[in-house]
């Protein structure tokens, strides 16, 4: 029986940096797709074009339907979904090879932990270090749902991989700050959509309360200042997401 084939999808904008390595880490792959915003001001189209296998040049609308196009172009029977600035580390690839080649597994998909440095520095407790979520799982059995923090809706049941994923993500606070401003503006699009009003404690008490469960609860305080200021930073972005909700309502009401 052939093993199973696997396509790697990255989605990219102003990632002429970070493509290379992240193609690189998933040179284990059949097939590496990667879908380009055109609005990208450096290379990254460029480099996708050397470097991958598939690419696609689509406007962004919203992150599940980047992705989705990506999964559509896709030829593999699997499909691992990772962003510019992760890396398969080689143990993960050794075992995500394994998984495939296996012809009993019953697995829909699978989470994938994974390690981040945060502006420069490895983080063991806040940030992304409990996160879990399903990056590789069977074409035909997932799909990408939610315009902003896209999650997977998997058909059948998802296993855990021991390895992860290494993210380089926020190398300095001028890149943390433009996330802020991308992620709010979405965020706060969504919520409107979904018919959400601005709340003052949503300015006030959501904001705390998030770097307290990040900075106390999770330990950033265990990662050093760089802990104290992804933590405190993270409370920004949901006073500015809150903000921003409060902008387009006033927006609405005067027509």
């Amino acid at each position: 029986m052939p093993e199973p084939r696997i396509s790697a999808l990255i989605v990219a904008k102003n990632e002429e940096a970070n493509l290379p390595g992240c193609l690189a880490s998933v040179a284990f792959a059949d097939e590496r797709v990667v879908v380009v915003d055109p609005s990208s001001v450096d290379d990254t189209r460029g480099v996708a074009e050397r470097l991958a296998d598939v690419v696609i040049v689509r406007e962004f609308d919203d992150f599940a339907s980047q992705r989705n196009a990506g999964k559509v172009a896709a030829s593999g029977d699997w499909v691992l979904s990772i962003d510019a600035d992760e890396r398969v580390t080689p143990e993960l690839a050794a075992e995500i090879r394994a998984i495939l080649a296996d012809p009993s597994n019953p697995r829909a998909g699978f989470r994938l932990p994974i390690r981040s440095e945060i502006l420069g520095r490895p983080f063991e407790h806040s940030g992304t270090r409990q996160d879990l979520p399903l990056r590789l799982f069977r074409r035909d059995k997932g799909e990408w749902a939610g315009r902003v923090h896209e999650t997977v809706r998997l058909d059948g049941t998802a296993g855990r991989t021991r390895g992860f994923l290494e993210h380089r993500t926020i190398p300095d606070v001028r890149v943390f700050l433009r996330k802020i401003e991308q992620y709010t503006t979405l965020e706060a699009r969504d919520l409107r959509r979904a018919g959400a009003r601005f709340r003052a404690r949503d300015l006030t008490l959501r904001p705390t309360w998030l770097f307290l469960k990040l900075y106390l609860y999770k330990q950033g305080y265990r990662d050093g200042l760089e802990g104290l200021m992804f933590c405190a930073m993270s409370g920004v972005s949901a006073a500015v997401r809150a903000w921003k909700l409060r902008e387009l309502e006033r927006m609405e009401a005067a027509g």
